[in-house]
This record gives C-alpha cells, structure tokens and sequence, in this order.
C-alpha cells in the first residue's frame, strides 16, 4: 500500500496526512475492510513521527472512519456506518451543503472563536518549543507532561473539590480516547458497561469498538435511575451528573451518595465526565462526583475543548489510587497521542494565569448569549416551544411540539439556519421530538435571527396543525 501527499508547511503533517487518509477512503480507493499499515510502517514508509502516524489515526478513529479491533489494528468502514458514527451531531434531512448559504449554525461544539487569546497562546507555544529538547520535542511522558499534570491537579482542586495527586492525572486525546483507554485499563471488553439514555453517543460507540456489552439505563427526571442500574450486572457506569448530555439534568446529592454506594457495594467503577461544569449560569458550581468518593471507585474525566480550544486535543481522567500502578502499565506499550509541545504550552498558559482568566471572561460571554437565546425562544417561539437543559452548558434542547420536527429542521437548512437532531444519542432511536442548539460559536444577533426564523416556522406548522 503506498501513501503519496504533498507536504504543505501551512498545516500540521498528521492534519495533512488525516486529510489523505479521509479523501482515499471517501473516494473508494482505500477498500471497506482494508486494514491501515501499522504505526511503526507508516512512520517509517513517509519518515515521520510515529506521532504523526497515531495523532492522525486518532482522528479518523474519532470521526468514523475507521475502527479499531482488538489486537489487530485499524480497518475502513463501510460509508453508511461513518455517517452514523461521525462526530457531527447532524440531521439526515439536511441538505445544505454550501457553506456560504448557511447564516446561523447552531451546531453544538463550538466555541467562541473571537474571544480567544490568540497572542497569549502563541507566546505560550513559543515559550514550550524553548524548554528542554527531550521533553517537548520527542514523543513525550506517555502517562502526559508532568508539568501540566501539577497544574491539573492544582485546577481541579480549586475549582472542582478533588484531591490528587499527579501520579493519578493521565493525558489524553480527546474524550473518546479517555473513554478507550479506561476500557482497557478496566478491562470492559465482553462486560457490561451502563450508560444513561438518552446519553453521549460517541461513547457508546467507543465502548461497542471495544466490544463492551453496552446497557442503557434510563433518566428521571433528577437523572439516571438507580433501581434501573442496581438491576444491571454493570461492571462500569458513564454518567454526566453535573450536566446530563444531552438534556441537562443535575443529579442531587442524594443520588450521587446512593450513586456511590452502588459502586461500592457492587465493585464496580463510575466513569464521571465532567465536560463543561465551568459553564453554569442559575445557581452555585455543582460539587463533582470525585470530590465526594471515598471509597476510590470514581473515575474522573475532564477535557479541554469546552473551556479552551477543541484544536488543542487534549483531555485527561484522573484514576482512583489503587488503579494507577495498572493504569501505567496499561500506557506502557502507547505513545502519548497528545502533542508534547501543545501540552506543555498549556502548561505554560494555565502556570501564568491565563487559563482561569479565559474561564472567567468565557463564563461571561457565554451567559450573555445563553441569555440572548432564552429571551429570544420566549420571545418568537413562545408556547410553541418547551426548553430543555437551560440551567448550564454550551447548548439546549427545544420542544417544538410538533411531530414534524426533521421537516422544520429541513425548512430552516433551506432558509440557511443549521439546526439539529438530537435523536443519535437516544439508544432505541425513537422519534425525538426535540432539536439541539449549540450557541457558543454565534454571535448575540446570530442567536436572535436564527429563533426568529424557527419561530416562523413554528408557527406556520401550528397554523397547519389547526
């Protein structure tokens, strides 16, 4: 098999090489079933990194494109399994594919790109390629730079009530690479694993790679349902309890004690993803799960891509003490798929302050525009509308209260707002009558003129309803 691409300095060499890979497989040129080369291969045919090689496979693995089997490496899937499996929360319906005809996207993972502190971070870059040769330059502490692990530690401790030590912090990258390397290091394959539902689809799909036996356990409205999960035979449980993905719910103290206790009493472990809890806007920070466990059974797990740059790649789980001597020797034979460079530059930035400034000015702008989107759904949605999930977070969900939900996310892609189902993340795939609005990356008037539109087609629908 031969890879042929051109370097362009413009971009990173695995973007470079990810952007290959993607096109060969759309084009049908790498075959459905057709197993990728080998890291070492590859990094040895193109005389690059094998970081590049992983930092590239990664992303294909996280987009779709591929899967991962056991002890066997990476091999192409069939095109209609990357369009269920691709990250893009996304409506089969939507047919604008002309970027310059889209006026508002709500699509949810975005952030607000005009807020960010470009100089700083380049100054940061700049001060990480000056540190030592063998730390940034080469592949890299495979357990994280130790330097971003103590600020790791010193963050959390602040801002979220966990006590650690830097011992416990493993860096990743990315969510579903947390969630991959906690399956092994759990030992998951062929066991069940709970997770809520509706719940993050990405990584369930991890778990299924990893041929976990996945067990749904449904929501109340306070959260997950403990008697439904005491009924499972879960060796594991993944659960957002300070902002259930997707509806929003926090779960209260009570339930994370008996959440707990279930742990303890059963063995097994809880998978805490705390993705965005510096995002609440009505009431006090929510304590995480972690800061309450004592009984070492919490695994916690945090990411960068909310509160600084999804680019970065860079996300981390803290283990429980009696898991970190396995946790090394499950990393023993894996490079660090985190840039070094990246790692200690954020480092850097979080060493100096910046960080929790950023946190703080972001906090800000996002509840301007959180604001600006409630007042506008009331405003031109009305009792047409229910709001789901507005207490935190990056994103809502909307009632419309219609059965025709995917045809008014169509007539609003026709009119060139981009709105979303979020039916992927409901297991039995029922008929989800919600639509998902991800505002981080507009603009306050981008919000207001978007719920203008959906209202308008709201209330034509109701008038048809009539």
């Amino acid at each position: 098999m031969a890879f042929f691409f051109k370097n362009d300095e413009s971009k990173a060499l695995y973007i470079q090489l990810y952007e290959y890979l993607k096109l060969e497989i759309k084009s049908g040129r790498l075959k459905v079933g057709e197993k990728l080369p080998s890291i070492r291969t590859l990094a040895f045919e193109l005389k690059v990194s094998k970081q590049t090689i992983d930092s590239a496979y990664q992303q294909l693995l996280a987009e779709g494109y591929v899967e991962s089997r056991p002890r066997s490496g990476l091999f192409v899937l069939p095109m209609e399994e990357i369009s269920q499996t691709i990250t893009t929360p996304s409506s089969p319906t939507i047919t604008t594919n002309d970027k310059s005809k889209i006026l508002v996207d709500f699509y949810y993972g975005a952030i607000d790109k005009t807020k960010f502190p470009l100089k700083t971070w380049k100054r940061c870059i700049s001060d990480a390629l000056e540190s030592s040769l063998n730390e940034v330059y080469f592949y890299g502490d495979r357990q994280g730079d130790i330097i971003l692990r103590e600020e790791i530690r010193k963050y959390v401790s602040k801002a979220r009530g966990i006590q650690c030590s830097t011992e416990q912090i493993f860096i990743c990258s990315g969510t579903q690479q947390s969630i991959q390397l906690i399956a092994q290091l759990l030992e998951l394959h062929n066991h069940q694993v709970a997770i809520e539902n509706p719940g993050y689809s990405e990584v369930c799909s991890v778990l299924k790679k990893y041929q976990c036996q996945v067990t749904p356990i449904s929501l109340e409205e306070d959260g997950i349902s403990i008697e439904e999960l005491q009924k499972s035979k879960a060796k594991a449980v993944y659960v957002t309890p300070s902002h259930q993905f997707p509806l929003g719910m926090v779960l209260p103290i009570n339930k994370r004690l008996k959440l707990l206790t279930w742990a303890k009493e059963h063995s097994s472990f809880i998978v805490e993803d705390d993705y965005d809890s510096e995002f609440r806007y009505i009431g006090q920070p929510i304590p995480s799960l972690k800061s309450l466990d004592e009984s070492d059974r919490v695994i916690y797990c945090g990411t960068f891509s909310k509160n600084f740059l999804p680019a970065a790649r860079c996300s981390y789980i803290i283990l429980p003490e009696s898991l970190v001597s396995k946790g090394k020797n499950t990393i023993e034979q894996s490079s660090q798929s985190c840039s070094p460079i990246i790692q200690r530059a954020l480092a850097i930035f979080m060493r100096e302050g910046f960080f929790e400034k950023h946190v703080r000015r972001m906090k800000v702008t996002y509840q301007a525009k959180h604001k600006a989107l409630l007042e506008a759904i009331n405003k031109q949605i009305g009792e047409n509308g229910e709001i789901i999930g507005q207490r935190a977070g990056l994103h809502i969900l909307l009632n419309l209260k219609s059965r025709r939900t995917e045809e008014i996310i169509q007539q609003a892609s026709d009119k060139g707002i981009c709105i979303y189902s979020p039916s992927q993340h409901w297991f039995e795939n029922e008929n989800v009558p919600y639509i998902m609005l991800g505002f981080g990356g507009l603009t306050e008037q981008q919000i207001i003129d978007g719920i203008k539109v959906i209202g308008t087609l709201c209330k034509g629908e109701s008038e048809l309803i009539k």
